[in-house]
């Protein structure tokens, strides 16, 4: 046995948790003792719901041990189903209540509640949260399907399910919001969704769909899978994460409806053009580690070789159920994958491989601000910061344009550190002027009497290149030589025109007076980059 401080993922009865707390009219019974009742603070503090989890728990203590534990749990199920009256009830055991090796499942079906009742074997030391909330999904949908017959419908609109999405899920309710608008714009309607917001008589519907849409495989895919081999329902393979996920997402759900959407297919999100408009000499290669589960790590690597222009240079999931789609994925990448659910390993590679971004779940963002690094939130675990009150999804396009802004902006920040080594002699961009998003990391900041003196000199020669395309400089010296600025060369002007507005008149001084110092009439390419190369020392 292994202590730790942070860990992935919780025992499973919290992923079962996790999907009675999504689904309306259901009551968990969960033998637990004392202690374990630790969870319902997921729900109320980090997701902010407005009521706790609908969750009743026997709560034995130690006193308890020598009585009768079997009849609390019986007297705490029926207590739960005449206060609730819920439509269906799971029963289960904690990982702490699995050792005393009472028979939920049993003594719950001793009762005869008029009720579905739904057992949920959750084997606590062999598997974790994520595999808790599928097999509970998958256990309810079977349990309220079960002997029922499909009736395929021959008019109206194309239906589908959305499946996998949960309570405290990594922007779940925004994705099922953002991938609904656009089912909805190419003519597909949804009829369900699960669990989030679904009742259990809302999963006997999920068979007369025409087809399901698989949003996370984690949750749902073990549902998908069956409803396929029962009832004949395919489902989508693609998730709609970034621009051309999102694309080749409609292609595939116009396929199954048998529609033509082309026209919305070659649709874009901002952040496309976005991405090719900012500098790209700043952007590209900028060298990313993704962490998180498997579906959004993977996601995050495409997107982020392939729309953002990065490299990645790490990629690693705690998802060990779907290890082979990481190392699938990082084959592309030719990187070694990181299978582990200890943050120690996770650490070390970060520090070892010294990314310039990290994309993680919420011990990555610790990580990588122990290690002064930019980091963005991609993925499960998350805390409370990660529910914004803001629309903010994954999926889409807007979904598309919110990884941009995630992404991208703490690397603008970084932009700071860009300047300080362009512009060293610079009073704005000294080298003690450290990058301020950085928090704890950064330098102390120089002295303002030792932060004025670059800005003297440099302020000085500046001002004497500005006085004109033929004028001395006059920087205090009565030396000084009469000297012409130098042309630019059109693929050097060009690629001057990429570097951002607000830093590009300063280039071009600097660069000149580079010119200037060393003779050179014509500045190409060569000469910006040198330049670029002298001044970054």
């Amino acid at each position: 046995m292994k202590l730790t401080l942070w860990t992935y993922e919780g025992p499973p009865h919290v992923g079962a948790m996790r999907v009675a707390t999504a689904m309306r009219d259901v009551h968990y019974v969960l033998h637990a003792p004392q202690g374990d009742t630790y969870a319902d603070l997921l729900f109320t503090m980090i997701e902010r719901l407005p009521q706790r989890p609908p969750v009743t728990y026997t709560t034995f203590q130690a006193r308890d041990l020598g009585k009768d534990t079997a009849e609390l749990f019986k007297s705490s199920v029926r207590a739960a189903y005449e206060r609730f009256k819920p439509q269906a009830m799971m029963v289960g055991s904690s990982c702490t209540a699995e050792l005393i090796q009472d028979d939920p499942a049993g003594l719950a079906l001793a009762l005869n509640l008029p009720i579905p009742v739904v057992p949920l074997e959750l084997p606590s030391y062999q598997r974790k949260e994520n595999w808790g909330a599928s097999e509970t999904f998958y256990q309810m949908v079977r349990a309220m399907c079960h002997g029922r017959t499909r009736t395929p419908r021959t008019s109206g609109r194309p239906r589908c399910n959305l499946l996998g999405p949960t309570a405290l899920g990594f922007r779940h309710r925004d994705d099922v919001t953002e991938i609904t608008k656009l089912l909805d714009q190419i003519g597909i309607d949804v009829a369900v969704v699960a669990p989030l917001h679904a009742s259990p008589s809302d999963l006997t519907e999920l068979i007369h769909a025409d087809f399901n849409v698989l949003l996370y495989p984690e949750t749902g895919q073990q549902v998908a899978s069956w409803l396929e081999r029962q009832f004949g329902l395919p489902f989508t393979k693609t998730i709609p994460i970034g621009n051309r996920a999102t694309r080749e997402f409609i292609q595939e759900v116009a396929g199954l409806a048998g529609i033509d959407a082309t026209s919305l297919a070659n649709a874009s999100a901002r952040a496309g053009w976005y991405s090719r408009s900012v500098d790209s000499t700043y952007l590209t290669g900028k060298r990313v580690f993704i962490f998180g589960d498997a579906t959004h790590a993977v996601a995050a690597a495409r997107v982020a070789a392939q729309e953002m222009g990065f490299t990645v240079v790490g990629l690693g999931t705690y998802s060990r159920e779907f290890a082979r789609e990481i190392r699938e994925a990082a084959k592309i990448y030719g990187v070694e994958p990181l299978i582990t659910d200890d943050y120690l390993e996770v650490e070390e590679q970060v520090a070892a491989l010294h990314p310039e971004l990290v994309l993680g779940t919420q011990m990555e963002r610790h990580i990588a601000k122990r290690l002064s690094v930019p980091c963005a939130v991609i993925s499960a675990p998350v805390h409370v910061q990660d529910f914004p009150a803001r629309y903010s999804p994954q999926m889409g396009f807007e979904g598309a344009n919110v990884l941009f802004d995630t992404w991208i902006h703490p690397l603008m920040m970084g932009l700071e550190e860009h300047l300080i080594h362009m512009f060293r002699e610079d009073f704005e961009f000294h080298d003690g002027a450290a990058p301020s998003h950085l928090g704890h990391g950064a330098a102390a900041p120089l002295s303002a009497d030792a932060a004025k003196q670059p800005a003297v000199a440099a302020g000085a020669t500046v001002l004497a290149a500005e006085q004109g395309t033929a004028t001395a400089l006059a920087a205090g010296s009565d030396a000084a030589e009469a000297i012409v600025v130098p042309n630019w060369a059109p693929d050097a002007q060009k690629e001057l025109n990429k570097i951002p507005f607000f830093v590009r008149g300063k280039a071009r001084r600097n660069t000149e007076r580079y010119a200037q110092e060393r003779g050179v009439h014509l500045i190409t390419v060569e000469t910006l980059y040198d330049a670029k190369a002298h001044f970054s020392r």
